[in-house]
């Protein structure tokens, strides 16, 4: 009876720490599923130091994980599908202060959703790579050229890329669900430099 319940004391034991590591990321191959590109960033930023990237992806795990994205209200879903139109529609004539209010845009949404407040875009940057790998890339580019960092042919990659986090935010869907939506026919004729690239790339940066 004793040994019995010596047993099942250390089965417990060693779920509760599988959890936990699993909670975490999984180690190396489970931060690498779950981070994707991101996972490489990291390993480049600490100069192929593969142990001292995943000390830091586990580190983000670990303050942002337990995050529970805050749904939106119908009113303001609306107001921010508007307002991003809106600033498609200006990119063509403007491509400077279009990215900048779309970088603007997305930091405000993200706040709503439950991250990070934008004014700490890395802390605000690191929690949404946790729960949104596969669109911070498209984030981060945009910061940079919403500071005058690159000329126009890539503020229109920044905002083509950007787009996806948008509608990741923008949507009731889990990050799965939201990884798999495919642009919908009303979201390309709202896609002006799909029309107008030749254009884009000879106005120069404003």
């Amino acid at each position: 009876m004793f040994t019995a319940v010596i047993i099942a004391f250390a089965v417990v034991v060693v779920a509760a720490a599988l959890f936990v590591r699993l909670g975490r990321g999984g180690g190396g191959r489970g931060l690498k599923r779950r981070f994707g590109p991101e996972y490489d960033r990291a390993v480049a930023r600490h100069d192929g130091d593969t142990k001292a990237a995943e000390r830091e992806l586990d580190e983000r795990v670990k303050r942002h994980g337990s995050l529970a994205e805050q749904p939106l209200p119908p009113e303001a879903r609306e107001q921010y599908v508007a307002q991003w139109a809106g600033i498609q529609e200006q990119f063509v004539e403007s491509p400077q202060k279009a990215v900048t209010e779309a970088d603007a845009l997305l930091a405000r949404l993200a706040k709503d959703r439950g991250f990070p407040d934008g004014e700490q875009f890395e802390e605000q940057a690191a929690a949404i790579s946790v729960h949104h790998a596969d669109h911070v890339e498209g984030y981060l580019r945009m910061h940079t050229v919403a500071r005058g960092q690159g000329d126009t042919e890539e503020m229109r990659v920044a905002m083509v890329e950007a787009r996806g986090l948008f509608d990741a935010l923008i949507t009731e869907q889990s990050a799965d669900s939201s990884r798999r939506r495919q642009q919908s026919p009303d979201d390309q004729r709202h896609t002006p430099w799909t029309r107008s690239r030749r254009h884009a790339k000879g106005s120069g940066t404003r």
